[in-house]
Parts: structure tokens; sequence; C-alpha cells
């Protein structure tokens, strides 16, 4: 039986009552008395979008008032848009409410906040697959045996190491079985482990992420910058006393070069030559769009190259999930550092990604994000190209961002320009490591993935205004 607010009415003080404080004064209609005193609620934020609210019969015991004048009020909002009433979801608050109740005040975005989020390294958090990966993550803790709801195992999961070394040597040809996968929390989680137990002495790209820095710094590595260029990494400069180098061959972050056929045999040829190691952070090979992938270098030397891929790109980072393809050598210094240290990754999480895996979720998401993220930036090359077209776009043909190039001292100003445009971006000489020698090289690093549809062309138009300036 359901009431006419469409909530479920159950008994005053049952298990499916719901706590709501309201103060109503005496006398007077109690009815509009309560409307009123939820319209305030909601409007103050007490009461968010969203919020379900005690059914009626259980709102008019605590209140002390009619059953009748509950359902009235609660009708009274329904009809106004504070609230929505559902058949087998009961009255909630309506999303939008509060912010449709301060329409007076003034339009705008919030001091300090941009209007428009082109930052890099967010896919689109819309495109989600909730549906799909509710249904594997159902499907995983039905089958879950009951050894994965106790302590766990650092290597990670088995049935999500069988899926990964499957889809990795499928799609990103990274020679490798279950025995040399590593889960962690994340590339950063892999990073510090590896950066624990190599020699303190890296080499690394002259441009990169400088969380990532930050992690190699605080683990006390001495980095050795490597200049790079439209082809990635100059790994003939790579110096002699580095035993480590952490490479980004698919697509350079952030300048977006391919790694060429000679450099990596140059890095592969290094690194057998001299026992070192490479770290290949594959972070966003699976979107590339003007050609076929490029295979990992990992399936070139799997004895000398760590393959390292997470989430947060693919799916998303609030899925803390990444992993480690080991070689031999190195497996057993890793798990011992992983589990005298290191937090394990959720083990629900793992089971989940296995069945998401292995059902053809992940191909079919990557599949449809590549075709959005590659008509994102189709957009963004050709607003610019009729709006700027003085500038040069480039490391377009895979990932989810792009560098807008300028001339030297357009930073800045472009910086500023769009900051008082309301866009955040980040300058691309931010990212060059700070041991690099040599002047940084200036641009606009622009992630196009997570703006909303219907923001995405108002970005693009103020990002080439700002960009027309300066070029």
């Amino acid at each position: 039986m359901t009431d006419r607010s469409g909530a479920d009415p159950s008994a005053p003080g049952s298990s499916t009552g719901l706590d709501l404080h309201l103060e109503l004064p005496a006398g007077g209609a109690r009815r509009t008395a309560l409307a009123r005193a939820l319209r305030e609620a909601v409007r103050s934020g007490r009461l968010a979008g969203g919020t379900r609210l005690p059914p009626y019969r259980t709102l008019a015991a605590d209140l002390g008032l009619a059953r009748n004048a509950v359902a009235d009020a609660y009708a009274e909002l329904v009809a106004e848009g504070w609230f929505t009433a559902r058949q087998g979801s009961g009255t909630r608050v309506a999303e939008g409410a509060a912010a449709s109740a301060v329409r007076a005040a003034p339009a705008g975005p919030a001091a300090g906040k941009p209007r428009h989020d082109l930052l890099q390294g967010k896919p689109d958090p819309a495109s989600f697959p909730r549906g799909p990966w509710a249904a594997s993550a159902r499907r995983a803790l039905a089958g879950a045996p009951t050894e994965a709801f106790g302590p766990g195992d650092p290597r990670g999961r088995p049935e999500l190491r069988r899926a990964l070394a499957d889809y990795l040597s499928r799609t990103r040809g990274v020679r490798t079985g279950p025995e040399n996968v590593v889960i962690c929390s994340g590339f950063a989680n892999g990073l510090r482990l590896l950066a624990s137990v190599r020699p303190r002495d890296w080499a690394l790209e002259a441009y990169g992420l400088p969380f990532h820095h930050g992690v190699l710094d605080a683990a006390g590595v001495r980095p050795y910058p490597v200049e790079v260029d439209e082809d990635g990494m100059r790994t003939a400069e790579l110096p002699s006393r580095a035993r480590t180098l952490l490479l980004t061959a698919a697509h350079q972050f952030p300048t977006g070069g391919r790694l060429l056929p000679a450099r990596r045999a140059f890095a592969v040829e290094w690194a057998r030559a001299g026992g070192g190691l490479i770290v290949e952070d594959d972070y966003d090979g699976e979107f590339r769009y003007d050609r076929r992938p490029v295979g990992a270098v990992q399936g070139l030397a799997p004895e000398h190259v760590v393959y390292a891929g997470s989430l947060s790109k693919s799916l998303s980072p609030a899925i803390r999930l990444g992993w480690l393809v080991l070689p031999d050598r190195q497996v057993a210094d890793v798990l011992a550092e992983k589990g005298l240290r290191e937090s394990w990754a959720s083990a629900l999480d793992q089971l989940a990604l296995a069945d998401f895996i292995e059902c053809g979720g992940y191909d079919g998401h990557v599949r449809r994000m590549r075709r959005r993220y590659r008509e994102r930036r189709d957009r963004l090359v050709s607003v610019l190209a009729a709006r700027a077209p003085g500038a040069r776009v480039t490391g377009i043909s895979a990932g989810l961002h792009a560098v807008v190039e300028l001339p030297p001292g357009g930073e800045a100003p472009a910086l500023a320009a769009a900051r008082a445009a309301g866009l955040a971006l980040d300058g691309l000489s931010g990212y060059r490591h700070p041991a690099a020698r040599g002047p940084a090289r200036e641009g606009l690093v622009v992630g196009y993935a997570a703006p909303g549809e219907h923001a995405f062309d108002a970005a693009l138009e103020a990002l080439a205004d700002v960009v027309r300036r300066v070029v």
C-alpha cells in the first residue's frame, strides 16, 4: 500500500522511518507551518537535492500532527517543485530546488570557481558506465569465494590478475602471465613502490607530471631529466649513471609525442646493456585516434620493463585501481615493500573489474569513449583553426588533452586572460622538471574530456578568444 505522496506509509517507529528535525511554531495553521519549515530546510541546505523524506505517517507521529496535514504539505511542495514523488521511491527533495530558491541572487560562478574546467587528466565523469559496472559488481559479489573477504594477498586478487594479463596481452602487446601482475591503488602508489626498491638514480622525461616528480623526490630519487621533442624522449642522451628510466612512450606526457621506434630500441638496449629498468607509464594507451595503437615497450623486453597502468583515464579516478607488470627479478622486492608499507586495493573493486573486463564491458566502454573523445578533439582543433588560425595544436593523436603552443612570453598573459575568462587550464612550462636545463617551452595544456556537453562549445569559444590574443 502507498500513500498519495508516493511514500511508504510505514507505521511510526518502524525500521523504515527517517528522522527529520523541524521546529514548528505553536498555534496557527499546522499544515502551513510545516510547509514553510520544509521550504526553509531546503533553502538553507539542510535538505539537499535527492534527500529522501520520512513517510508522512512517521513525520506526523514525530511532530504530533494529523497524517492528512503532513500529506497535504508534501503534496503542496511537490506541486511547487520543491519535492518529487515517485511510486516505490518515496518523496524526495528535488534536485536543484535550493538553487531555484535563490534565483534572485546575482548570477555567475562562485567566487574563485572557474566557469569551464579544461584541466588535463580528467575523463568525462558523466560517462561512467553505472549500469554495467553495477551489474559486474553484483555478479562479483555473488560469486566471490569466502576467502575474498579475508586479509587477502599483496599481489591482488587472482581473478583480476588473470583478466588483466589476458587484456593487456590482447590490446597492448604486453607479454606477461598473472604471476607477474601486482595490483596497486593507482599509478602513484605503484611509483612509490618502485622508487623504494630501485637504485636512487632515475632518468626522467624533462616534461612530466609534477605530482610524480614529487613522489620520486620524497623517496630520495636523484632525477636526471632528459629532453623531449615531437618524437618523445631523446633516449640517445640517457645518462650512464641512471639505473631506472621513467617513460611515457605511447603518448609523451604532456607534450604528446610518440616515441620513435629507433628511440624505443635504444632505450631497450640501454636497459639490457647496463642492467637497467624501464618504467613504462601507459597512462592513456587505449585512446589513440589517427592510427592503430602503439604497442607497449614492455613487449620488446619483458625482463627489463615494468609496465604500469590504471583506471584513472580509461574509466574513473574514483576507482583506485592500478597495476604493475613486473619482470621476474622485481616481483619479490615489490611484494615485500607492498606488504610492509602500502595499503591494498579493495578486493571487491578488484573482483568487479575482473568481471567487467571478462564480460566485455571494459572493451565496450573504451570503444565508446574513444569515439567521444576523438569527436571532442576534432571540435577543439576546428574551433581553434577558425577562431585563432595562428595557433599550433600538438599532441592530438591520442589521449584526453592537447597542447596549444605559444610564442616566447605568451604563456603568462594567456593564463591571466584564461583566469579572467573563467577558464581553468595549465601552462606547459609548469610541467618542466625543475632540474631540467635550458628554457621551458610555452603553451597551454588543454583537457577536453571532462566538460559537460552543454558547456563544451562555450568553453572552446572562450579558449579561442584567449589564444587569439597571444598568437
